[in-house]
């Protein structure tokens, strides 16, 4: 799966809108093998980025968990932290 696409679900607040729509064009775009489609190609590209949007809208309303939700800032934090730990970034 592409890094860029991140975990959507239990969050406060809720994914937004445009958090859903990005996972989605990150997708597509793996999927497809290019960022940018051809003229040919973009309405069927577009078509599926808004498809799968609004089909990971349904399963993160869908979805449920007993865990508190997570703090994006914390969890941004944490993220940060393994990348320099893993030595992929240096400290800033």
């Amino acid at each position: 799966m592409c890094r860029n696409i991140h975990t959507l679900h239990n969050f406060e607040p809720a994914a937004s809108d445009a958090e859903v729509h990005a996972a989605a064009l990150q997708y597509v775009r793996k999927i497809a093998g290019t960022t940018k489609p051809s003229k040919a190609n973009q309405e069927v590209f577009d078509r599926a980025v808004h498809e799968i949007a609004h089909a990971t809208q349904h399963l993160l309303a869908g979805l449920v968990s007993t865990a508190p939700p997570k703090n994006r800032e914390e969890e941004a934090e944490k993220a940060r932290d393994r990348a320099v730990r893993s030595g992929r970034y240096a400290q800033v």
